[in-house]
């Protein structure tokens, strides 16, 4: 199943993805919503290899996931690859320099199932696409608006 979404957000290209590369914050930020985050290196330079452990409750059972960057392109691209029970998936960010003070992000979010249950809970999920895809468009939409309010108080 997957997900996508394009945003232009009026920013360099190359500071949109250091504010995307700015993992302690987006760590925090789970932490704030109740999921259990361990870095799994004491790293804080983005490097390919770089994993996490989050622990959190999904549909009402506790889910236990290792996401892991697979890609570190700057400016250009970052990959994280996700493994959880019965579940794998990749989320990907890639920027399209659009003019020197613009910049297009896309953004894709794939889930694949490993198992049974795993096939049971994307089953569901795609039931909801509809919504789910406007809910992705609208929170990818959110998250642009963010980065560019953060350069202009910045800039």
């Amino acid at each position: 199943m997957q997900f996508s979404s394009k945003e232009d957000i009026d920013a360099p290209a190359a500071e949109v993805f250091a504010m995307l590369c700015e993992f302690e914050g987006f760590e925090r930020s789970a932490i704030r919503r109740g999921i259990e985050v361990e870095r799994l290196q004491d790293s804080n330079c983005p490097v390919v290899g770089m994993a996490w452990r989050a622990l959190f409750v999904l549909r009402g059972k506790p889910r236990d996931a290792q996401i892991t960057l697979e890609t570190y392109d700057p400016p250009n691209a970052l990959r994280f690859a996700t493994v959880s029970q019965g579940l794998d998936g990749f989320l990907e960010l890639e920027l399209v320099p659009l003019s020197p003070r613009r910049t297009r992000m896309a953004v894709v979010l794939n889930l694949k199932p490993r198992t049974l249950p795993g096939r049971l809970l994307i089953q569901s999920l795609k039931l909801a696409k509809a919504n789910l895809t406007k809910r992705f468009k609208l929170k990818v939409a959110d998250y642009a608006k963010g980065l560019e309010d953060r350069h202009r108080r910045l800039a």
